[in-house]
């Protein structure tokens, strides 16, 4: 089984969202798409402006297979330390 891992905030999720699962689904033939993903509160500390549950069920309705959420400390900080947790939690749940 492929499986292919996204670290994001979708906040909110749009289009583009979609297009990006679709397009990574096409071009790694993934058989599963695991997000690594913020949850009420996103970079920089702002509140994420759709709730965790709502971002999570889009992303599951546009391609995704499974969503974990990232805990605050990491989708919190700057883009480094963000990353490195999705990375970090993704890796976990290998």
């Amino acid at each position: 089984m492929k499986a292919c891992g996204i670290i994001a905030e979708y906040n909110p999720f749009h289009k583009g969202h979609h297009y990006q699962i679709e397009q990574i689904r096409k071009q790694t033939d993934a058989d599963v798409i695991v997000v690594a993903m913020s949850g009420n509160f996103v970079q920089r500390g702002e509140p994420a402006i759709e709730n965790k549950w709502h971002r999570a069920k889009m992303a599951l309705e546009n391609g995704a297979d499974l969503i974990l959420e990232l805990p605050t400390l990491s989708s919190t900080q700057a883009t480094d330390w963000f990353a490195a947790g999705g990375v970090g939690i993704l890796h976990a749940a290998k």
